[in-house]
């Protein structure tokens, strides 16, 4: 397996280490040493990251016809869009059947070379609206941490290109060799891709307190209590329709999505600072039962409070 990772000028070091590491460690620990990595550019030479360290003796584009995967781990910011050379050669590699991998905000070339073709994406979650206007044609999915097509594959953020690059192996060469990898690296051997990137949506505050921001303020201290779309109306002195409109027009959400919103996200900090029961966090939260909670939780994060607990719950609870 012959694999090509992209490096510009202003990469971090840890989008470029990510795939290095993954992949080396194979050979490291002697089990597919017929793996070969090689980090290219636009040019031959070097670049200097972020932390502004050079990397050099990279390879030129030419590596993408030599390469079976072909990796673009993160792209520069502002988010400018590739070269036409660019674009060529990525679309040649996927058409001769490379497969293409945009990690992170890798995504963005990916998405602008046109390899997508209108199928579902992922990148770091704070610039996923951005992906959405830049690829209209593609659904963005918040829910996951990578998607894999089998020829095109994009990642959320980060920490998420490990779990993108363990998925490759585990792809290639069998769940046991993934789980020894990510044992080797102590990282989780499988974080699926379904598991959702656990976003912070802080409640958005206008400079000056409208109708809208009050009931939401209102409704923020009754999160346990019947919250109907009428009741909320009826706090801001609206007919339900213009609520509706209104509320829609500033929060670009429905009264119900958000409060459900709300919800869940209290209940995450429940479950991170509190030993509460889930029946318990449930009635807290608005949601009536424990059922109802955890099937809105499991939709929502792809994962269940339980599971959501043992991972994120303050250490010192």
């Amino acid at each position: 397996m012959r694999i090509g990772i992209y490096a510009f000028d202003g990469i971090t070091m840890f989008h470029l280490a990510a795939p290095l590491m993954v992949f080396g460690e194979l050979g490291r620990l002697g089990l597919a040493t017929d793996w070969e990595t090689r980090l290219w550019s636009d040019h031959s030479g070097s670049v200097r990251t972020a932390e502004g360290f050079p990397v050099g003796e990279l390879a030129d584009s030419s590596t993408i016809e030599w390469a079976d995967i072909v990796i673009i781990p993160s792209w520069p910011l502002p988010l400018t869009p590739p070269t036409d050379t660019f674009r060529r050669e990525v679309v040649r590699a996927h058409e001769r059947g490379a497969l293409i991998a945009g990690l992170c905000l890798g995504a963005f070339a990916v998405a602008d070379a046109g390899v997508l073709q209108g199928r579902s994406a992922v990148t770091h979650w704070e610039m996923m609206p951005i992906l959405a206007e830049r690829s209209p044609g593609s659904q963005i999915d918040a829910s996951v941490l990578y998607i894999d097509h089998g020829d095109v594959m994009t990642s959320a953020g980060t920490a998420s290109s490990i779990d993108a690059c363990l998925h490759l192996v585990r792809r290639y060469l069998g769940s046991a060799v993934a789980t020894r990898v990510a044992r080797s690296l102590v990282v989780a051997p499988h974080r699926d891709g379904g598991q959702a990137q656990y976003i912070e949506r802080p409640l958005s505050r206008p400079a000056e307190a409208t109708a809208i921001s009050v009931v939401q303020e209102w409704a923020l201290g009754r999160l346990g209590e019947t919250l109907s779309v009428d009741r909320l109306a009826e706090q801001a002195r609206m007919s339900r329709r213009s609520f509706v409109r209104q509320f829609h027009r500033a929060t670009g959400t429905t009264p119900a999505r958000w409060v459900l919103e709300q919800r869940l996200n209290e209940a995450r900090v429940l479950l991170e600072t509190t030993d509460w029961g889930v029946d318990e966090i449930a009635t807290a939260c608005g949601f009536g039962s424990g059922v109802t909670f955890r099937q809105n939780f499991v939709s929502a994060y792809a994962t269940t409070p339980t599971t959501y607990r043992r991972q994120f719950a303050n250490s010192g609870m």
